[in-house]
């Protein structure tokens, strides 16, 4: 059964990609040239809040597919529509952009005009029947030849912003990007949202497997993982920089301060943050590293202290 023309459809599962990495900038911006950077189209403006952190998202944009979904049994699905894309920029230092869809359980048996699907931003439309399993295991898995590939769309306006003219293109810290896969399965109404997975993968690729009410729209399970993405992407560099040995002051100076987990999430899904801070525990991770680099700054100030010669004395006689 398929849903009438008029009335969009339920989508069923909901999947996504966000990127994550610092920007390429000596200074962190401000929240005016943020709006400058983000202005992903002249149309819409870009969104900037200044508590509790300098957060900025640009305008939604919207690409048109037509393609195969991703599957991990090699089922050829084919899906009509369009994904979004945007970017957000975290205190003006992190730079993080993503692309996400939902699709409905059935479409079609034929393909729509184009009409239909841009008045749907951000659903993504079977042909046929959707597998549910097999398309949100090849999504996490990642694409093969000829697939929908949401990496590649989230990296278009990653790059488009990664090369505008504000950017001198010099970083305070070395850091590196991470890439979050996320999917969410829709459950009852009447049942709460829950984090069913997180998994960190090799080199740098992160995994996430949501079940949400139908009421949760895509866009606010994006938000959730962006949230996830941006806290991930922080433990991961200030864990790199103590394990190195690098000097403690540039994480302290750019982001120490950025630590605030659900600032920008829907409240619907706040609470499921709670799984993380119960198991792997990120907050009590995130307190354990800024104590290891105030204790390093401790013994380090100590020392050249000590290094110091001793001026209180008198001449000599």
């Amino acid at each position: 059964m398929t849903t009438a023309p008029g009335r969009p459809a339920q989508p069923v599962l909901a999947c996504g990609e966000v990127r994550t990495c610092l920007l390429p900038s000596s200074r962190a911006l401000d929240g005016r040239a943020a709006a400058r950077l983000l202005r992903l189209r002249a149309d819409e403006p870009v969104l900037v809040s200044e508590r509790p952190v300098m957060y900025a998202r640009s305008p939604e944009v919207l690409t048109g597919v037509d393609c195969r979904l991703p599957t991990s049994n090699g089922a050829a699905v084919r899906a009509v529509g369009t994904v979004v894309a945007r970017a957000a920029l975290t205190e003006g230092r992190v730079l993080q952009a993503g692309a996400y869809f939902g699709a409905p359980a059935t479409g079609p048996e034929t393909r729509r005009p184009w009409g239909h699907h841009l008045a749907r931003p951000g659903e993504v439309e079977p042909v046929g029947k959707l597998p549910e399993q097999v398309t949100a295991e090849g999504v996490l898995r990642g694409p093969g030849r000829g697939e929908l590939d949401l990496g590649t769309i989230a990296e278009s306006p990653l790059t488009q912003v990664m090369h505008h003219p504000l950017l001198d293109r010099k970083v305070p810290l070395k850091s590196r990007r991470t890439d979050l896969r996320w999917v969410a399965r829709r459950g009852p109404a009447d049942e709460k949202p829950s984090l069913e997975r997180f998994t960190l993968g090799e080199g740098g690729l992160r995994t996430v497997e949501l079940r949400l009410p139908q009421a949760v729209p895509a866009a606010a399970a994006a938000g959730l993982c962006e949230d996830l993405a941006l806290h991930d992407w922080l433990l991961t560099t200030v864990v790199h920089l103590v394990d190195k040995g690098g000097p403690a002051l540039p994480a302290v100076e750019h982001l120490l301060h950025l630590w605030m987990p659900r600032s920008h999430v829907d409240p619907v899904l706040s609470p499921l943050w709670d799984v993380l801070e119960h198991s792997p525990g990120f907050s009590r991770q995130w307190q354990n590293l800024v104590q290891r680099i105030r204790d390093q700054l401790a013994v380090r100030t100590a020392r050249l202290l000590q290094q110091r010669p001793d001026t209180t004395a008198g001449p000599a006689q």
